[in-house]
């Protein structure tokens, strides 16, 4: 039976299969937390598909990201800094060792992105992001190792990004040509404005050979008042990437304050507008810009308002869910700054390639959605 994998931030791996006060709180948390489905349950979905969706693994703490393994194992990373193994099921109680020291000491800040190499039945690097202890905190950084058992072994930093201290996440994804993109974010508060400095690895998409080197064809490489690992710039904090299945273009979802939510088409070059312009409002309910657009800066391809808390991106290619065949679905961690209203959202495209309708799946779960990836059954 055809699957796909989501990765909730409860800590657990579900399957889903295809059937035939003097301050107002950040978030409101009077929704009540309900227990993990088992059995299995099931849904209805608006294309007529029903779903059951069942628990794989649970007793993960902050997952973050996960990669399959040719071999159908699942590298699952923990926020706090650890990477996990699920086999034929079951979490391994051991951690990998060998993972780079990471720090945890403010928001948006640990271990994160996790991918495999495309040739890693030969090489077995494996490729993380985290924050890189500094004497000022952190920076985001790029690590790869290679795989050993329940060892990584001949772990260094490819790339080190060149921020200040502060958090950001971080995501990657391998294109057809064999770049690597990795979404840098932490565009926030004091440093806001680095999104829109092509010196700064805030708030960037970069594009990296495996390697961590700069390829010869990025769109700044080769100017001095650039970093040639930029592909694109001004963005907030990305955290989904994919590429699209056709076109072989980068696709990226973004978080904005309060609304404004983004998904975007990523071409090299380009800017995104943060914080230049947006759709969103700041906490205090200010509005973030005075204008949404404006000429020379992209606009995105979907906005949430309210937010969802975008997170992971995939584009479903299966043969199993014919009705979702060439739709995204973007996991969410919450709508609206309420808790426990994460789901994960399905967006239809008509033949014209644009948005024709949007579906919420998942909502009974009550979950944070932080990732969601096509598994490697069938494929």
């Amino acid at each position: 039976m055809y699957r796909w994998f989501i990765s909730v931030l409860a800590g657990v791996m579900l399957t889903v299969q295809v059937l035939g006060n003097a301050q107002q709180p950040f978030s409101a948390e009077g929704i009540p937390a309900v227990p993990l489905p088992d059995p299995p349950v099931e849904y209805d979905t608006a294309e007529g598909q029903r779903i059951r969706v069942s628990v794989v693994a649970d007793g993960l703490t902050y997952p973050w990201g996960f990669a399959f393994l040719p071999d159908g194992r699942v590298l699952v990373t923990e926020r706090l800094g650890n990477v996990r193994v699920i086999r034929d099921g079951m979490l391994d109680p051991t951690p990998l060792a060998g993972v780079p020291e990471v720090y945890t000491g403010q928001a948006l800040t640990g271990m994160m992105d996790v991918a495999v190499h495309p040739a890693f039945a030969e090489n077995r690097w494996v490729y993380l992001t985290y924050s890189k202890p500094t004497e000022n905190g952190s920076v985001v950084a790029l690590a790869r190792g290679r795989l050993d058992g329940q060892v990584l072994t001949e772990v260094r930093d490819l790339f080190v990004s060149n921020g200040t201290g502060g958090g950001g996440a971080s995501r990657l994804v391998f294109a057809p040509d064999g770049a690597l993109f990795m979404s840098l974010g932490g565009a926030l508060g004091g440093r806001r404005s680095e999104a829109q400095d092509p010196l700064s690895h805030v708030g960037k998409m970069l594009r990296l050979r495996d390697d961590g080197s700069a390829p010869a064809d990025n769109p700044f490489a080769g100017h001095a008042d650039a970093q040639a690992e930029v592909y694109s710039l001004g963005h907030r904090n990305q955290m989904g990437v994919a590429i699209h299945p056709e076109t072989g273009e980068l696709w990226a979802s973004e978080h904005a304050p309060q609304g404004g939510d983004e998904v975007n088409i990523i071409r090299p070059g380009q800017n995104y507008g943060w914080p230049e312009v947006s759709y969103s409002r700041e906490y205090s309910g200010q509005r973030v810009a005075e204008r949404p657009w404006r000429e020379n800066l992209v606009q995105p391809e979907f906005v949430w308002i309210p937010s969802i808390g975008p997170s992971g991106l995939m584009f479903y290619t299966g043969e199993r869910f014919p009705g979702w065949r060439g739709d995204l679905f973007v996991g969410s961690l919450m709508t609206g700054r309420i808790e426990r209203t994460g789901h994960l959202e399905r967006i239809k495209f008509n033949q014209r390639g644009l948005e024709q309708r949007r579906e919420s799946l998942l909502e009974p779960l009550r979950r944070r959605i932080r990732d969601v990836k096509q598994g490697p059954e069938g494929l």
